[in-house]
Formats: structure tokens, C-alpha cells, sequence
């Protein structure tokens, strides 16, 4: 048990050091006048826990144990939903209406779409 904790925490911090990597570079290459550095998180989140999840459940290519060190670890980590609602409440109280469901809806979407490709791709693996 100590040995999966320990794997979780490692892979936890992995999440993380992707999450601010990504993100940072995402907006360092389009700005930060929209949330695309979370957004571009959360989608590719959203495919990835599909493909873990779909590729280890169905196809058996991971055991159970390193789906759970992986969804619960890593993703757990590099998924930013909190960050998502934070940021889409800070165009609200900025009255950025367009901006504020513009967000709300592209990350919903595509997060959607990027998951269903995910487990598309996980059942072709």
C-alpha cells in the first residue's frame, strides 16, 4: 500500500510539472487575454484520461494498478478544473460576459469531444 501511495505522489508531481509547463507555454505563445493555458490542459486531460481508461480497461495494456497511479496521480495533477471555474469567475466579476461563456462552453465541448477521441483511439490500441 505505502509502495502506491508513494507511486501516486510521484505521479502527482509529474501532473503538476506538465500542467505548469504546458499551460506556461500555451501562454506564452497566445497570450493571456482568454484562459488558453488551462484550456488546452483540460482538453488534452480530458483525451488522455480516456485513453488510459479506455486502453487499460478494455485492451488490458496496463493493470489496474498503473491506471490508478496514473488517472489518480498524474491526472489528478495536470487536470485543472478548479483552476477553470476560478478563472471563469474572474470574467464574471470583470463583466466579460462573451469571454466568461465562450470559455465555459469551448473547454465543456471540446473536453467532450477529447475524451470520446480518446476512448476511440484507446479501443484501436
Amino acid at each position: 500500500m505505502l509502495e502506491k501511495l508513494g507511486l501516486i505522489a510521484l505521479a502527482g508531481a509529474a501532473g503538476t510539472l506538465a500542467r505548469y509547463w504546458l499551460s506556461g507555454l500555451v501562454y506564452d505563445v497566445l497570450g493571456r487575454d482568454f484562459p488558453w493555458g488551462t484550456a488546452v490542459v483540460n482538453i488534452l486531460g480530458c483525451f488522455l484520461f480516456g485513453l488510459v481508461w479506455e486502453a487499460g480497461a478494455d485492451r488490458m495494456l496496463l493493470r489496474t494498478e498503473a491506471r490508478v497511479v496514473l488517472l489518480t496521480g498524474f491526472m489528478g495533477a495536470f487536470t485543472t478544473f478548479s483552476t477553470f471555474i476560478f478563472e471563469s469567475g474572474g470574467l464574471l466579476e470583470d463583466h466579460r460576459y462573451l469571454a466568461l461563456f465562450a470559455n465555459l462552453g469551448f473547454q465543456t465541448l471540446l473536453g467532450f469531444a477529447a475524451l470520446f477521441a480518446g476512448l476511440a483511439l484507446g479501443r484501436l490500441v
